[in-house]
């Protein structure tokens, strides 16, 4: 067996070519993907910067604590404030009459040049530990001004690379599994003669998955070397590009994990992949392998027509119940990257079944009779036509669905956000039950009366006119949505609780209506006030930053204008869109390579070799053009139960598909598929 392996291996290394390169850097970007996020999960601690000769730092009060009840018992339950408030006058008397204080870029922190214990000692008598916080060490760090942007963009980055590396899984599968099903397909007169030759199906099926793991092996172990060397560039791109921050590195040799994990992962995808194909090659009978071997029968075996009918259907259905029962959800960015992956998968896998007649309906220009070989070469080969357009549909259904849901969920909350005249931003804290506490963000208003005149807001109850300083305006989120009702909520600064009657309710829209207080309710910042109250006077509201939002209420989504943004799509594309490349140049050299006679028999029949490469080109493009189609269809479903879902939620709608995006992939599918199909083909009609 080990002999017949490697001298197919040896015979046949064209056809794994393809696999083999599509292994490899799959692999590689697992591997670069794992280092990445254990970079970010093990980031260097940085020394603190602020108060850097300070060996105690005093912070003032930067958490909101609510004691709730759980059970029989109670609990303190904790939420961050928008920002530190000052350290306490008092506290403030006390620490100077004993040690040496430094104060150093605002009141909210004071270095103190005494014993943490002591410190400790003198702050829990004075204000409590809840008023202020002892920090020593490298806990100093939480003071700097940019600890707590660098701990956003370490989380952001995070998730990228969680979504890059799911992608990437998600894609090498299809493509790994693609090239063995197109391979055992052109490799049928072969497994007939084994069969001939007294070869049980079961070793046919050993042979194929020998050949698998033997291509798993090296393309994993090459991958793993391709990993190490990426990592670190990725790491200079991420912080040229404004995701990581400045500090962020990559090790390649700190950890083993992703190594490992990349390595087997590459593996077990070659010998899925080839599974499905090696049980077909075992069925191959050895006659029926020479009489069919040049005809497509059985292109889409029950098998894959199930899977890839239960896919669809519970795509279809998931995004039926996520819009009938929680229609926020389709507006977070983790569900509109991997819930189409479903409905993907399945028409991808169904591609068998559509080309045909979609290849038969087309009509195309003239009615010459290449024209006509087109269309009807593409019909019968169904194998080798639906190889090329699974890839592309895949291409493009991810192009539409990520940046077409982003751009459109964006454009929503951009619309949403210029709806809310004369407000300014701060937060309010809301005792969710008796055993939560959650931070909302929150508008401070100015002028209630102009503001409800102007403001252009969806209202589902209440009248706007009534907010006032004993009242708030709430969105449909709220546990306590009820004109009338009365609600109790911490400020920004934690003061509180405040008891604030329900002025009127708001439908959730795409995360951008949030609740809106009155500025005597927004205590803690200063902001420009608007023109009623004189040029350049400033009036306290509630600006605040960062805040943290209850789940339903949309707004892990990512900006699609934003630099970090469109740097992470154009990594998740591009990997698709490599893949995809891959597939095609394999496919078409593989399916052409072996189209020899056929392409003889036409210039029997008197065909010139322009007329050939045409046909053949044609046959390309038609394909190309049935995965394009296919993709915007699947798109255009995923991005339909966005816009419902934001109709639903009373927000603006404003469907957005990147038809440059899409357009563009389609053309370099179809340039590398017309190369790789009429290169071959031109030396086979010499």
């Amino acid at each position: 067996m080990l002999t017949v392996v490697l001298a197919g291996l040896r015979t046949r290394w064209a056809s794994f070519l393809g696999g083999f390169t599509a292994l490899t850097l799959g692999v590689g970007l697992l591997t670069v993907m794992g280092l990445g996020l254990s970079a970010t999960v093990g980031a260097p601690e940085r020394a603190p910067v602020r108060f850097a000769s300070s060996p105690v730092v005093v912070q003032g009060q930067d958490r909101l604590s609510v004691e709730v009840r759980r059970g029989p018992d109670t609990a303190v339950v904790t939420a961050p404030l928008d920002r530190p408030q000052p350290v306490d006058a008092e506290l403030l008397r006390e620490l100077r009459a004993r040690w040496t204080v430094t104060a150093s870029g605002g009141p909210d922190a004071v270095g103190v040049d005494g014993p943490a214990d002591e410190v400790r000692a003198v702050v829990r008598a004075t204000v409590g530990d809840r008023a202020a916080r002892v920090l020593t060490g490298a806990e100093r760090r939480a003071v700097d001004p940019d600890a707590a942007r660098d701990a956003r963009a370490l989380v952001t980055l995070n998730a990228l690379l969680g979504t890059s590396g799911g992608v990437t899984a998600f894609v090498s599968v299809f493509v790994v599994a693609s090239t063995f099903a197109f391979a055992v397909a052109l490799r049928r007169r072969e497994y007939g003669l084994l069969r001939t030759a007294g070869a049980t199906p079961g070793q046919v099926r050993r042979l194929l998955l020998a050949e698998a793991a033997a291509v798993g092996l090296l393309a994993s172990a090459a991958g793993c070397l391709l990993g190490a060397w990426g990592a670190p560039r990725l790491a200079r791109a991420l912080v040229d590009g404004e995701v990581a921050p400045s500090w962020f590195t990559i090790g390649t040799s700190a950890v083993s994990w992703p190594y490992h994990a990349a390595f087997w992962t590459g593996v077990t995808v070659a010998v899925a992949g080839a599974l499905a194909a090696s049980r077909r090659a075992g069925r191959v009978g050895p006659t029926a392998a020479l009489r069919e071997a040049d005809v497509d029968t059985d292109a889409l075996p029950l098998g894959r027509a199930l899977c890839g009918a239960a896919l669809l259907l519970t795509g279809f259905a998931l995004l039926a119940w996520t819009y009938a029962t929680d229609p926020s959800e389709l507006l977070k960015r983790k569900t509109y990257t991997t819930q189409p992956m479903l409905l993907i998968t399945g028409a991808a896998l169904l591609a068998p079944a559509l080309v045909r007649p979609l290849a038969r309906a087309v009509r195309l220009p003239g009615a010459s009779a290449t024209a006509l070989l087109v269309r009807e070469n593409s019909a019968a080969a169904v194998r080798r036509t639906a190889a090329v357009a699974a890839p592309v549909l895949v291409t493009v259904a991810l192009a539409g669905t990520l940046l077409g849901s982003a751009a459109t969920v964006s454009a929503a909350r951009a619309t949403e956000a210029g709806r809310q005249t004369g407000s300014a931003e701060t937060s309010v804290f809301v005792r969710d039950g008796a055993e939560a506490l959650v931070k909302y963000p929150a508008r401070a208003v100015p002028d209630p009366a102009r503001w409800a005149a102007e403001a252009r807001l969806p209202v589902v109850a209440g009248d706007l006119r009534d907010l006032d300083d004993r009242s708030i305006v709430v969105n449909e989120e709220f546990e306590r949505h009820t004109v009338g009702d009365r609600v109790d909520v911490w400020l920004a600064n934690g003061q509180g609780p405040v008891s604030l009657r329900v002025a009127a309710v708001l439908a959730l829209g795409a995360g951008g209506n949030e609740p809106y207080v009155t500025w005597a309710n927004a205590p803690g910042t200063v902001a420009e006030a608007p023109a009623a109250k004189g040029a350049g006077a400033e009036a306290p509201t509630g600006q605040g930053a960062a805040a943290e939002t209850p789940a339903g209420t949309g707004a892990e989504i990512w900006d699609a204008g934003s630099p970090q943004t469109r740097l992470g799509l154009v990594l998740v594309l591009g990997i698709a869109l490599v893949y995809t490349v891959i597939a095609l140049a394999n496919t078409l050299l593989m399916a052409t390579s072996v189209r020899g006679p056929e392409l003889h028999s036409l210039r029997l029949a008197g065909a010139t070799r322009a007329q050939i490469l045409r046909v053949v080109a044609g046959e390309s493009l038609l394909a190309v053009g049935i995965g394009t189609a296919l993709g915007v269809a699947v798109a255009a479903l995923c991005l339909g139960g966005l816009t419902a879902a934001l109709a639903s939620l009373a927000a603006p709608v404003a469907l957005t598909l990147p038809w440059a995006t899409v357009a563009a992939a389609a053309g370099t599918c179809a340039v590398v598929a017309v190369g790789a199909a009429v290169l071959p083909a031109w030396r086979q009609t010499r």
